[in-house]
């Protein structure tokens, strides 16, 4: 090689490596300390509900078996939190507890999610009057009380749930245990979903709506592309940012309504347990074991703290415009 082309090779710059979207992000969800402290608080959880504990009641813990000659037990004399009013593992009751409160939201936010994604979607990229009446039809159900609603539509479908639960025991035999645990978080479930997607359709339908005027998708008309490969293909993927950080903070709210509705009679139902029936139980025990209490609220206002420090962090990574830093 010449010192000539030796010269010129030495004078073209070297292009840098790009960088994806997710992985600024990431960097930039690095430097939050609070998120990353509630990401890390939010998998411990999970791992302590959805893994510890199903290993634990495999080898013997029972969270629903009561011994009243151990009533109140304290810390560390039997099991590890002790015991409630029944006597019953304090801890195992918190843990499986856990697993159907972070079961119901984190279902109820995947339909959530699924169902506000395609109507908001819609709504969005068609727009014109049929946009907007499918709008107006949100927000009337947006100016119904929430609870209220949840509450009646969940007594609506209570009984067609117990219909179809008893016809899988009976006629085909299936373990009555696991039909009736998860049979009643069906009900609560749908109820809080079928409300719960109001907000996020409202959001898909803003960012649907601004998409659908971008360049790259009158390329994908002017190619003769189908309006639902448009939708599905283009200008969904694009919308993940702001899906992702309402369903990480749509989590915690969920939370809070399963809770709600458990305290006050209408949620779980026994001998199924959730942080919000165990508060319920520990709080008329106040003035004499705290620990009852103290234990499984202690646990659900640390999972919403996580989730709730996660979501902010999340949404200053994926849309640093509205970043507060």
């Amino acid at each position: 090689m010449t010192p000539a082309v030796q010269t010129l090779k030495a004078d073209i710059p070297v292009a840098e490596k790009g960088s994806s979207l997710w992985a600024d992000a990431f960097v930039r969800l690095k430097k939050n300390k609070l998120a990353m402290l509630g990401g890390i608080i939010v998998i411990l959880i999970l791992i302590l509900c959805f893994i510890v504990a199903p290993i634990l009641a495999a080898i013997g813990w029972n969270a629903n078996e009561q011994d009243l000659a151990n009533r109140f037990a304290g810390v560390g004399e039997k099991g590890i939190l002790g015991t409630d009013q029944l006597g019953r593992d304090l801890f195992m009751r918190v843990l499986e507890g856990g697993q159907i409160s972070l079961l119901v939201a984190i279902l109820a936010t995947c339909m959530t999610v699924t169902i506000g994604v395609i109507y908001g979607g819609i709504a969005g990229y068609i727009g014109g009057t049929l946009g907007s009446i499918m709008m107006r039809i949100v927000d009337g159900l947006l100016a119904m009380p929430f609870l209220i609603i949840v509450i009646l539509f969940r007594e609506l479908i209570t009984g067609h749930v117990d219909v179809a639960a008893k016809f899988l025991i009976d006629d085909w035999g299936w373990n009555d245990n696991t039909v009736l645990r998860f049979a009643n978080l069906i009900p609560l479930t749908i109820a809080i979903a079928g409300f719960g997607w109001l907000s996020m359709g409202r959001i898909v339908r803003s960012s649907a709506a601004s998409l659908s005027k971008q360049e790259f998708v009158e390329a994908a008309r002017s190619l003769g592309l189908s309006h639902t490969r448009i939708l599905f293909r283009h200008i969904v993927p694009n919308m993940l940012g702001p899906v992702i950080i309402y369903a990480t903070l749509t989590i915690p709210s969920f939370i809070l309504y399963e809770a709600t509705l458990s305290f006050i009679g209408l949620g779980i139902e026994p001998p199924n347990s959730s942080w919000g029936k165990l508060i319920q139980e520990g709080a008329n025990f106040l003035e004499t074991n705290v620990t009852v209490l103290a234990v499984p609220a202690v646990m659900f206002s640390l999972t919403l703290f996580a989730f709730n420090f996660l979501g902010d962090g999340l949404r200053d990574a994926l849309d640093p415009k509205a970043s507060k830093d």
